[in-house]
């Protein structure tokens, strides 16, 4: 599958969910690349299939992640008027995820269970806070998307990258080098890059499970840092616990419904090109 940019996913998001949000209540943000902010409609969410909605709705851990403060708002016109969130846009990788696995019975499938490498039946829990060991004995208070069992999951879709950390921020892991050997991590003179991934990394280590990195094919540029972070861990056995999947290779073992949605809403198809 091609490779795209990041702003290039933007765009091709923003042009298919502008055609969608028609039957939806909506607002667009400024720019040349316009996001589209979905709105609640009593009970139904133009961001979200409404099966996935419902589940989401109905249990209170999962609607708490509604309330997840949007970062653009500053760019939605009459902005002081209401407080947007982040899984209203069209963009959130957070969305998406939630759109996924919080569909009825998708993770009782054998086929996404396999994938995953994860027992059936699991409840999915967001914005987990694994608490990665730093040097001065306490723990890091920053999230990671997702965790089921013992799987740690990071979402991305049209995010730029993996963020960047001074080495004064990465160097205060406790495990750091006991996972990596350093030198082979991507950097600078003054950063690390894919400092998520390092966390991720780190996060399996530290809880003894595994850390699994769940992107768009299309975004080639994130598949190559990641196969640059996983080439710098020491261990074997460490290695083989940090897994990649593209949302395409989800799209295949999902139900139908859930899939057409995928297509319709992202591009996300099923179809080898």
């Amino acid at each position: 599958m091609p490779g795209i940019t990041s702003s290039a996913l933007r765009r091709s998001l923003s042009e298919r969910n502008i055609t969608r949000a028609r039957e939806h209540e909506h607002e667009l943000s400024y720019g040349s690349t316009p996001s589209v902010i979905y709105h609640d409609e009593e009970g139904k969410h133009g961001n979200f299939l409404p099966a996935s909605y419902r589940a989401i709705c109905a249990h209170p851990e999962w609607r708490k992640r509604l309330e997840k403060a949007y970062t653009g708002s500053r760019w939605v016109p009459r902005s002081w008027e209401r407080q947007r969130r982040e899984l209203d846009c069209a963009n959130s990788s957070d969305a998406l995820l939630m759109n996924v696995f919080c569909y009825p019975k998708v993770l009782l499938r054998p086929e996404i269970c396999g994938m995953l490498g994860i027992e059936p039946g699991l409840m999915p829990e967001f914005g987990y806070r694994p608490r990665i060991p730093l040097t001065n004995g306490r723990g890091d208070a920053t999230e990671i998307d997702m965790k089921l069992g013992n799987l740690l999951v990071e979402s991305k879709l049209t995010e730029t990258g993996f963020q960047t950390a001074p080495y004064r921020l990465v160097l205060r892991y406790r495990d750091l080098h006991e996972v990596f050997n350093t030198d082979e991590l991507p950097q600078t003179e003054e950063v690390f890059s894919g400092y998520q991934l390092i966390r991720g990394a780190l996060a399996a280590y530290s809880t003894g499970g595994s850390f699994l990195l769940l992107c768009d094919a299309r975004r080639t540029d994130l598949i190559e840092c990641w196969f640059n972070i996983v080439r710098a861990v020491r261990s074997c056995d460490l290695r083989c616990r940090l897994k990649l999947l593209t949302w395409q290779e989800i799209a295949r073992a999902v139900p139908p419904t859930l899939r057409r949605f995928l297509y319709e809403k992202y591009g996300i198809t099923h179809l080898t090109p």
